[in-house]
C-alpha cells in the first residue's frame, strides 16, 4: 500500500502543478516537453547499484516501451483538442473512466484477478465495488456546463445556426480509448516484462525516451512553424513537474508489482484515491466548491476503496 499512496501523492501534485502554471505565466506545452527529459536524470539516479541505462533493440519490450512514450505525448495532445472542443467536463470524465479498460483487461484477459497471490480472487463485493468506482469517478468529476451567455445566445438566434460538434464528438472517445489503452499495455509490460523491482526503472527510463523524442520532435515542428518560442520558465515548470512525474509512474508500477500486477485492484484504487486526495487539496487551498453530485461521488469512492480492497485490508490487519 505504501508505494499506491506515494503513486497517489506524487500525482496529485501534478495536478497541482498544472493548476498553478497558468498563475506564474508557464508555456504548459514546454513544461510537458521539457519534463521527460528531467525525468529521464531523475530515473538515472534510482537506477540501482550495479546498473546502467542501455537500449537494447533486440528485445521485443524496448519497442513496446518506446512506442508507450510516444503514447503519453499524443495521448496529451489528444486531450488538449478535445478539451478545447468538448470542454474539460467531457474530457475530464473520458480520462477517468478510462479505468475500466485496464480493469476489464486484467480481470478477463491477463486473468490477474488473485489479490497479489493471496488465493482470493474476485468476489461478488470486489465486482460491486468496481462498478460503484466506475460511478464514483463519474459523479466525482462531474461540472455542470455553464449557460451560454445571453450574447451568444442571440448570435445564434440571428444566425439561425446551431452550434455543429461533427466528428468533435469523437474526440472524447479517443481520449478514453488512448488513455484506457496506455494503462492496459503499462499493466501488460510489468506483467510480462518486468519480474523483479530491480527492472522497474531501466523499462520505464525507456519510455521517458519515447517520449522525449516524440515531445522534441513536436515542439521543433512548431518552433519552425513559429507558433512556439522558448520560454526559460517552462525550464523551471519543466523540473517541478518532471520529478514527481517519473517517481508517480515508477512508484505506479512498483505498486502494480506489488499486488502481482493486478490491474482491477491498482487502477480504481490509483484513480479514485487522486480524485479523493485532489479534491481535499482544490479546497483547502483553491476554495474549489463541490456540487452534491461530486460530494455523492466522493462517498462512494470510499466505499468503493472498501468493498475493492475489503479482502487486502483483512489480510493485513
Amino acid at each position: 500500500m505504501l508505494f499506491l499512496g506515494l503513486s497517489i501523492l506524487l500525482s496529485v501534485l501534478l495536478l497541482l502543478n498544472f493548476r498553478l502554471f497558468p498563475r506564474y505565466d508557464v508555456n504548459t506545452f514546454q513544461a510537458i516537453v521539457f519534463n521527460y527529459p528531467v525525468c529521464f536524470l531523475t530515473g538515472l539516479l534510482l537506477l540501482p547499484a550495479g546498473q546502467s541505462f542501455t537500449i537494447d533493440f533486440s528485445q521485443t519490450w524496448t519497442w513496446l516501451a518506446l512506442g508507450l512514450g510516444v503514447g503519453f505525448i499524443l495521448t496529451f495532445l489528444l486531450s488538449g483538442a478535445s478539451t478545447q472542443r468538448m470542454g474539460i467536463t467531457a474530457t475530464s470524465l473520458a480520462n477517468n473512466l478510462s479505468l475500466v479498460i485496464p480493469v476489464c483487461f486484467s480481470l478477463f484477459v491477463f486473468r490477474t484477478g488473485d489479490k497479489a497471490g493471496s488465493g482470493q480472487g474476485f468476489d461478488a463485493l470486489n465486482y460491486l465495488g468496481l462498478v460503484l468506482a466506475v460511478v464514483a469517478v463519474g459523479l466525482s468529476t462531474y461540472k455542470k456546463p455553464e449557460e451560454p451567455s445571453p450574447e451568444t445566445l442571440r448570435t445564434e438566434a440571428n444566425l439561425k445556426q446551431p452550434r455543429r460538434l461533427g466528428a468533435s464528438v469523437l474526440l472524447p472517445v479517443g481520449v478514453f480509448l488512448f488513455y484506457g489503452a496506455t494503462n492496459t499495455m503499462i499493466n501488460y509490460m510489468n506483467l510480462r516484462y518486468i519480474p523483479s523491482a530491480d527492472k522497474t526503472v531501466q523499462v520505464t527510463l525507456t519510455m521517458v525516451v519515447g517520449a522525449i523524442v516524440a515531445g522534441l520532435l513536436m515542439l521543433a515542428i512548431r518552433i519552425v512553424q513559429g507558433k512556439e518560442t522558448i520560454q526559460p520558465r517552462s525550464l523551471i515548470g519543466a523540473i517541478t513537474l518532471g520529478i514527481p512525474n517519473f517517481l508517480s509512474f515508477y512508484t505506479l508500477l512498483l505498486a502494480l508489482s506489488a499486488f502481482g500486477s493486478n490491474g482491477a485492484f491498482v487502477y480504481p484504487l490509483y484513480n479514485i484515491g487522486v480524485i479523493l486526495l485532489a479534491a481535499l487539496t482544490a479546497a483547502l487551498f483553491f476554495n474549489e466548491k463541490l456540487s452534491t453530485a461530486n460530494k455523492i461521488g466522493l462517498v462512494l469512492a470510499v466505499v468503493a476503496i472498501g468493498l475493492i480492497s475489503w479482502q487486502e485490508f483483512g489480510r493485513r490487519l
